[in-house]
Formats: C-alpha cells, structure tokens, sequence
C-alpha cells in the first residue's frame, strides 16, 4: 500500500469508526494488516483480524490477525463489532450467503456488522488512478461490479437489522451498519 491507499483506507476507517463505541470486542474481517486496530486504538478492548493473505507482523498490544479463509472463519469466541471493510466486493457471491451467516453467528445481541463497500463506477476511477501510479490497487481485478444494492437483503437474510444506510466519498463508496436483535426482539 502506499500513501494514497492508506488515505482512501482511512476514509474508511473514519465512516465505519462512527459506529464503533469504547471497550469493544472487534472482529475485522479482511483485515490485510490489522490496520483498523492500530487506527482505533485503546477503544478496542480485544481485537482479532482474519484475512486469507495477512499481511504484515500479525499482533499488536490488543490485537491478533489470523490466517483464514472467507466464509471460514471458524473462531469460537463473540464480538461486540465486526468490520467489513472494502472486502464483500472481492467475495464470489456463491460464498457470500455463508460469510454473512458467520458474521452474524460471532455478533453479540445488540452487536454492530459494519460493512462498506465501492459503488461500481469507483472501479473505473480507481483504474485511472493505479494507471498513473497513485494508487497500488491492490486486488482491484477481484471486484467484478458488485452492486452496494444487495448488501441489506444479503445481512437482513442472516438476521441482522439495518440500522444506518450512507454514502461518502462523493458517492463512491457506501457504509451499512447493522445491529444483531437481541433473543427478546421480534422482526419486524
């Protein structure tokens, strides 16, 4: 990653952060290096970041990143959060059904799912920008015009509630923020 990947990642870091309380337990799925954690800080209580191709030292003071596969996340432990950022768009979609279903599965009641995704014309701009060099872009030719669209119905299927819907980015980018009903509440 270079400077201007880290700047659009903490763009990110900034929307998704907004809905991220103090002493929280944070699953971050398709961390890369944990970055998120070294970004929140002490606000995570507990950190654990799965990626299939970590990068980077994998540990910190709060934090532990894990080699997995997604869906495959296979931790026996409960979250207050868990982050999804930048990642369903690189996820086939045969396989997105299960990870939802994983997420959900680690939340606690009342836990937040954070997710957010490019809209597709992000693609095109980010393609002129690793062009001329000012992005790496890494794993660009994963996206394959995944529609922000989907993204309620996909997480709503796995029980959780859509609680926050935005854009930034001029557009570009969308954030959804999800709560997990408690085992008292009804849907509705």
């Amino acid at each position: 990653m270079n400077a201007v990947d880290r700047y659009i990642q903490r763009l990110r870091f900034k929307q998704a952060g907004r809905h991220i309380g103090d002493g929280v337990r944070v699953l971050d799925v398709g961390t890369s290096d944990g970055a998120l954690f070294e970004w929140l800080g002490p606000r995570v209580t507990r950190g654990v970041g799965v990626d299939p191709k970590p990068v980077g030292p994998g540990k910190g003071s709060n934090y532990v990143v894990l080699e997995r596969s997604l869906p495959g996340l296979e931790l026996d432990e409960s979250f207050d959060v868990v982050t999804i950022l930048a990642v369903i768009e690189h996820i086939p979609r045969n396989d997105q059904k299960a990870l939802a279903e994983e997420c959900a599965g680690v939340l606690v009641p009342g836990g937040r799912l954070i997710v957010t995704t490019p809209a597709p014309a992000a693609d095109r701009v980010l393609d002129v920008l690793r062009a001329v060099h000012l992005i790496h872009g890494m794993e660009l030719d994963e996206h394959y015009g995944f529609d922000p669209r989907e993204v309620p119905a996909l997480f709503e299927a796995a029980g959780l509630k859509l609680v926050h819907r935005s854009s930034f980015e001029l557009g570009l980018n969308h954030l959804f923020v999800f709560e997990k009903r408690g085992p008292t509440e009804s849907e509705s």
